[in-house]
């Protein structure tokens, strides 16, 4: 034998005998026989401690969950499917959870000594132009896309044919499945719905393993189930979302309030206004304004520095007010003075404070994809990745009064606190949510989003504002009934089971049939997996 190939002969064998000893090492470190039924062909599972560290760990960057056994990055939907019935098959069946961009804020996508599934795995290589396919006709457009998608690539790729999907989350860095499994919101929803009611169909692998394609006629147990389902009942592997005919421009407005009845008075007039297609603001939020909170979010890139000095200046006199944001999509046909007029009809007759109007005209993308510009400058300063300990609520319109008094001007004002991030405030239409839907809201024909977005810069700030929140979350307890969660975190099933209400009994329905081990998403703490798990 010629040496080059006895070296090569070597080599293959000491690689061979050292894999079967990385696959021994698995199935001893497990401590149960679930890994070993696993199918041979998924063989990039990752045990090495950088890949389950990274899956253990979110954008909160609050929760420190122990961290997965492994890591799956598939190849494709069936890798999914054969990973799950391993572990439904399996007398000891392991937790699986779906990994997309780790946008969560409380562990919820950990599956601690289980198996974390890095979706984007599945976009990889050749697969990412197949994974996102857009069609049309004169009167119905859609785009099949794949649930590790993110939303950024879907608007891109939407936009070469001259379309666009219907509604949207303020971040365009989240994939498919993540937003489609709590909802999917931000100033679109009074006009468009949130993300999930502008779904057409979907494929989904359950916690059995079957892969099942679900719409409103067809399985739709499961399709209503899964939108808004926090990943309880399948893990969603594709999705048709709507889309229409992309707008190319966007008048973008901020007013400035130191009245809250005014404020929301405003806010919930303008909502009502164009229930057609072509009337109205299509996105409107607002938001709290003080000197903190207008200098250290991504939110003041909207201003200038002379817009700054003139804004600081109320924050001296009043202390705290608030900020209307709206904008109008347009098309390269609409003549400028033509949506100068429309937007000044519009605001005759608001309570905004006189002269403290701020407009700006930026490209459709510009204005969708706006947080980006932001998260780039706190990237440059280091002050992306700190923790975030969000609070996100829907509070009934009949509370939201109580809520400015009670937190916005008591607890907020009141604390000191080095936190920074926006403090979001706007209202939804019930009418836009689908009731079969798994998302729990509050049983109003107008709700309020409360968005605390803030980062934590040390650990003492952290504290601080987790204490805050549960300061809020008490006094929404007892002056704000009716009130909800938005991304939920709850430690016990008595939470979880308040939190629902009367869907409650339909989720665990859903569940016995859909996941009846318990093995999906299990970081989200709403149903107890096999008390022998993994490892």
């Amino acid at each position: 034998m010629p040496p080059r190939t006895a070296y090569s002969a070597f080599f293959f064998f000491f690689f061979f005998f050292f894999f079967v000893f990385w696959v021994m090492m698995i199935i001893s470190r497990a401590g149960s026989t679930s890994l070993q039924l696993l199918p041979p062909n998924l063989l990039d599972l990752r045990v090495d401690p950088t890949s389950t560290a990274a899956a253990s760990a979110d954008y909160g960057n609050v929760a420190k969950p122990p961290p997965p056994a492994a890591v799956l990055f598939p190849a494709s939907v069936d890798d999914i499917a054969a990973l799950v019935r391993a572990s439904f098959a399996s007398d000891d069946p392991f937790p699986v959870a779906a990994r997309g961009h780790g946008h969560s804020i409380r562990g919820q996508a950990s599956a601690p000594r289980g198996v974390v599934v890095d979706m984007h795995s599945l976009a990889a290589g050749s697969n990412t132009a197949k994974r996102i396919n857009v069609s049309s006709s004169d009167d119905y457009f859609y785009a099949d896309v794949g649930g590790e998608q993110l939303w950024i690539d879907i608007l891109k790729a939407t936009l070469e044919h001259g379309l666009t999907p219907t509604s949207w989350t303020d971040y365009l860095y989240l994939t498919v499945g993540g937003t489609l499994s709590n909802g999917g919101i931000s100033g679109q929803v009074h006009r468009r719905g949130p993300q999930i009611s502008n779904v057409y169909e979907m494929d989904v692998v359950t916690g059995k393993g079957e892969v099942v394609t679900c719409s409103k006629g067809h399985n739709s147990d499961l399709f209503h189930a899964v939108l808004g389902g926090l990943g309880q009942f399948g893990v969603i592997t594709r999705a048709r979302i709507a889309l229409e005919r992309a707008p190319h421009r966007a008048r973008w407005v901020r007013l400035m309030y130191e009245d809250f009845s005014a404020f929301t008075r405003d806010q919930e007039y303008l909502i009502s206004v164009g229930e057609g297609d072509k009337e109205g603001f299509d996105y409107l939020e607002g938001s709290l304004i003080s000197d903190e909170s207008l200098l250290n979010n991504w939110r003041s890139s909207f201003f200038s520095k002379t817009d700054h000095a003139r804004i600081r200046s109320l924050t001296t006199t009043h202390g705290l007010f608030y900020c209307l944001e709206l904008s109008k999509y347009y098309d390269q046909t609409t003549l400028p003075h033509t949506i100068d007029q429309e937007v000044s009809s519009w605001l005759e007759g608001l309570s905004f404070i006189p002269g403290l109007v701020f407009s700006k005209d930026v490209t459709y993308v510009e204005f969708l994809n706006r947080v980006h510009s932001g998260e780039l400058k706190l990237r440059a300063e280091g002050l992306w990745d700190v923790p975030h300990p969000w609070l996100n609520l829907f509070v009934p319109k009949s509370k939201i009064h109580d809520f400015d008094a009670g937190v916005f001007r008591r607890i907020l004002r009141h604390n000191s606190s080095t936190s920074t991030g926006p403090v979001l405030v706007y209202p939804m239409k019930l009418n836009k949510w689908d009731a079969q839907m798994s998302t729990a809201v509050p049983d109003e024909e107008v709700f309020y989003t409360i968005g605390l977005l803030r980062s934590a810069a040390t650990v003492e700030d952290l504290e601080y504002q987790e204490k805050e929140n549960r300061e809020i979350l008490r006094f929404c307890e007892t002056d704000c009934t009716g009130f909800k969660q938005y991304l939920p975190h709850y430690e016990t099933k008595e939470d979880w089971e308040k939190h629902f209400g009367n869907k409650w009994d339909k989720f665990v329905e859903m569940k016995t049939k859909y996941d009846p081990k318990a093995i999906l998403s299990p970081g989200q703490k709403i149903f107890s997996t096999s008390t022998s798990p993994l490892l």
